[in-house]
């Protein structure tokens, strides 16, 4: 199995890329493990498999459901800018100044 650790997103996303990571590298030791003639041994690695094709599933649905929210999120924030286009810029003003003057402190 691969043991090198790459930085990863925080969040969600960061768990969606590490559950995606342990899944790829148990397929790997599945595959890698299916050279073995022991009978149980098969047994387990058949009953393991599934559950890592569950796991994959399950993971596709979550980044299905991530893309949807995230989607939905944005067109309703494009709706309202459209919608008061004058407190979206007063919004946007307000942030860009505290930033500015978060960073000018430093």
């Amino acid at each position: 199995m691969n043991t090198t650790t790459t930085p990863t997103p925080n969040g969600k996303e960061g768990l969606a890329h590490t559950l995606r990571h342990m899944v790829d590298e148990a397929d790997q030791f599945l595959k890698s493990a299916a050279q073995s003639g022991d009978e149980k041994f098969d047994s387990v690695r058949d009953k393991f498999f599934g559950q890592v094709q569950q796991m994959r599933a399950q993971l596709d649905e979550l980044e299905d459901s991530a893309i949807h929210k995230a989607r939905h999120a944005a067109r309703v924030t494009d709706q309202a800018v459209h919608s008061h286009p004058y407190s979206a810029i007063g919004v946007a003003a307000a942030v860009g100044l505290l930033i500015g003057f978060l960073v000018a402190r430093r």
